[in-house]
């Protein structure tokens, strides 16, 4: 093999797991590569909420510009945080084997969930605040900002009750506290637990060799959950969460959309077989806005607005 597979990555500890992950496969498979960390504009700007900063692909936006200057040859990326578009130029490579999609609560103690004492909890993202917010309308969220590490820490410093994380991250990292609870009851975010491998769509070694890392079920359960989103976003930042798992050759979709507030919560639940999940996810959304998803759409994009 000639070339060296310069691989694109966040340098945070979890972004680093996940290159190093992507790196020892394809080692495996008898390619050379090296590691090439970068501070994506996510990392960097960490006093304001991620929807606030009103860009899509936050954590990627450097990462794609890298690969397509040249500068790298691959990126790997939390599927979860990449947009539904992908940039002119840049394709889907792999979407490695899925790790568990649950989100969890880390916590001090779970006596808030009976007391009528002021409870707080953080998040920086809208689905996990709206979803919360939904089931305990009485609690207060605030927003966290960072990467695992540093949220874990700021927890720690600071008088919540607890913080949601995807358990997916804080196990590939072996921080999972032993009593941090899985949240069975909030819908993923799209693609959560799944990890990205992008090249330049030009670049047919590289892609070819990516492609090897392919996992076809990964591949069509978060295709499905991105269409979801992809359907109903239409660019904007909502509170939106989709799992698509597949049993005995049957697609099983669930799908929301809630309000900023949570007060409003539009969900759906479908089934398909595995021969035609072709256009699931954007049925699946067009279900949400015919039930009045177009309306709390509008009104997410106008609130979303005024904040800018």
């Amino acid at each position: 093999m000639s070339k060296i597979i310069r691989i694109g990555t966040r340098d945070s500890e979890l972004a680093l797991w996940q290159a190093t992950t992507v790196q020892e496969k394809l080692e495996a498979l008898g390619f050379d590569t090296i590691l090439v960390p970068t501070k994506s504009i996510g990392d960097q700007v960490l006093d304001k909420p991620l929807y606030e900063l009103g860009v899509t692909g936050i954590f990627t936006k450097t990462l794609d510009i890298a690969l397509l200057e040249g500068q790298i040859d691959i990126a790997v990326h939390s599927m979860k945080d990449v947009p539904t578009q992908l940039p002119k130029g840049i394709v889907k490579a792999a979407v490695l084997e899925r790790a568990v999609t649950h989100d969890i609560l880390v916590h001090k103690g779970l006596g808030f969930l009976e007391s009528d004492a002021p409870v707080t909890i953080a998040t920086g993202s809208l689905r996990r605040k709206a979803q919360w917010l939904n089931k305990y309308p009485n609690h207060t969220v605030v927003d966290l900002r960072g990467n695992v590490n540093t949220r874990l820490l700021k927890l720690i410093e600071n008088d919540w009750q607890g913080a949601i994380f995807a358990q997916a991250g804080l196990q590939r990292i072996k921080l999972l506290p032993k009593d941090a609870v899985q949240l069975d009851w909030m819908v993923p975010a799209p693609a959560q637990g799944a990890m990205l491998v992008v090249a330049k769509g030009e670049d047919d070694f590289t892609r070819k060799a990516a492609s090897k890392l392919n996992n076809t079920e990964a591949e069509v359960t978060t295709s499905i959950e991105r269409e979801f989103l992809r359907t109903l976003e239409g660019g904007c930042t909502a509170p939106i969460g989709a799992l698509a798992q597949i049993k005995d050759q049957t697609v099983y979709f669930e799908g929301v959309l809630f309000s900023l507030d949570g007060k409003e919560k539009l969900s759906v639940k479908k089934e398909v077989p595995l021969g035609k999940a072709k256009g699931f996810g954007e049925a699946c959304a067009l279900e949400v806005l015919q039930k009045g998803g177009d309306k709390l759409m509008q009104a997410i994009r106008n609130e979303n607005s005024a904040l800018h």
